[in-house]
C-alpha cells in the first residue's frame, strides 16, 4: 500500500509540472486558437535563464526566477508581435508551421550555448532531508512543485475572474468580433496570452530543474508530453489543464511502477499518456472540460 501511495505522490508532482506547462498551451489556444508547438523550448529557455543567473552571476535563486519569468514573458510577447501578428487571417496551418519552425530555431539557438548538451542543476537552496510519514517519503522540491501549481492556479483564477484584462481575454475567447465591437483590443489580448504562456513555461522549467535537474532534451520533450494533458482536460479549459496534468502524471507514474517491470525494456510510462490521448480522442474529442463546437453549414 505504501508503494502505491508513493507512486501517487510522485505522480502528483509530475502532474503539477505538466499542469504548469499545459497552462501555457491553453492560454494561447483559448485566446487565439493557435497551438504552440514551441512550448517545450520556452520551458528550456526559462530553466536555463535561472541556471545562468544563479550559477554564473551568483544571483539569489528567487531573484533569478523572477527575472526568468519576466524574460520569458518578453520572449512570448516578442514572438507574437514579430512572427505571428503578420499571419492574422491566414490559414491556421500556416500559424502552426511557424510555431514548429520557432521550436527548431529556439532549440538550435540553445545548442549554440554551453547548455546544449549535458546535465545541469541549480544551486542547492532547499533542505536536503525530505518529509517522511507512514513509510511515504516526500522531498522538499516535490512539495515546492505542488505549491507552485496551486499558486499559479489561484493567480490565473483571480486574473480571469476579477481583472479587466482577464475578462477581456475571456471575451475574445468566446467571440472575437463581439469583443472588438465592445472596444477590446484583440491584438493586445493575443500578445498578453503569449506573454502569460512564457511565464508558465519558465515556472515549469524552474520546477523541473529543482526536482530532477536540467537537460535540454528532457525539457523540450515536456512540450510533447503535455499534448495528452491538454487533450484530456480540453484545449480551452484552464481547470482542465490542471486536472488533466495531475491525472496524466499519476497514470504515467503508476504505469512506470507496475507495468515497466512486466515489459522487457520498460518504457510504458512514456507511452501510457499517448494511449490515454487516443482513447480520449475516440470517445470525447473535446476533452473532459473542453467546449464542444457545432458548426452548421
Amino acid at each position: 500500500m505504501s508503494y502505491f501511495v508513493q507512486l501517487l505522490v510522485s505522480g502528483l508532482v509530475v502532474g503539477s509540472i505538466y499542469a504548469l506547462a499545459a497552462l501555457g498551451f491553453v492560454l494561447i489556444y483559448k485566446a487565439s486558437r493557435v497551438i504552440n508547438f514551441a512550448q517545450g523550448e520556452f520551458i528550456a529557455v526559462g530553466a536555463f535563464v535561472v541556471y545562468a543567473l544563479s550559477v554564473y552571476l551568483g544571483m539569489n535563486i528567487w531573484l533569478a526566477l523572477v527575472i526568468s519569468l519576466l524574460l520569458t514573458a518578453v520572449l512570448g510577447f516578442f514572438v507574437e508581435r514579430v512572427f505571428l501578428r503578420p499571419l492574422v487571417g491566414q490559414p491556421i496551418i500556416s500559424v502552426i508551421m511557424v510555431t514548429i519552425g520557432l521550436a527548431s530555431l529556439l532549440e538550435g539557438a540553445i545548442h549554440l550555448t554551453p547548455f546544449g548538451g549535458g546535465n545541469f542543476s541549480f544551486p542547492s537552496f532547499l533542505p536536503q532531508k525530505g518529509i517522511e510519514f507512514a513509510g511515504i517519503s516526500v522531498s522538499y522540491p516535490q512539495v515546492l512543485a505542488v505549491f507552485f501549481t496551486l499558486i499559479f492556479l489561484a493567480v490565473f483564477a483571480w486574473f480571469f475572474q476579477r481583472s479587466t484584462l482577464g475578462i477581456a481575454m475571456r471575451a475574445v475567447a468566446d467571440d472575437q468580433m463581439a469583443a472588438m465591437s465592445l472596444g477590446v483590443s484583440v491584438e493586445k489580448v493575443f500578445a498578453l496570452a503569449w506573454a502569460a504562456a512564457g511565464i508558465t513555461a519558465a515556472a515549469a522549467g524552474f520546477i523541473v530543474g529543482t526536482v530532477s535537474g536540467i537537460n535540454l532534451g528532457g525539457l523540450v520533450s515536456i512540450g510533447l508530453r503535455v499534448f495528452p494533458v491538454v487533450i484530456l482536460g480540453g484545449l480551452d479549459s484552464i481547470p482542465g489543464a490542471v486536472i488533466g496534468g495531475i491525472a496524466i502524471g499519476i497514470l504515467e507514474n503508476l504505469a512506470t511502477g507496475y507495468l515497466d517491470p512486466l515489459v522487457p525494456g520498460g518504457g510504458t510510462g512514456g507511452v501510457f499518456p499517448f494511449v490515454v490521448l487516443l482513447l480520449v480522442l475516440w470517445f470525447k474529442p473535446y476533452g473532459l472540460f473542453g467546449t464542444e463546437e457545432i458548426e452548421r453549414v
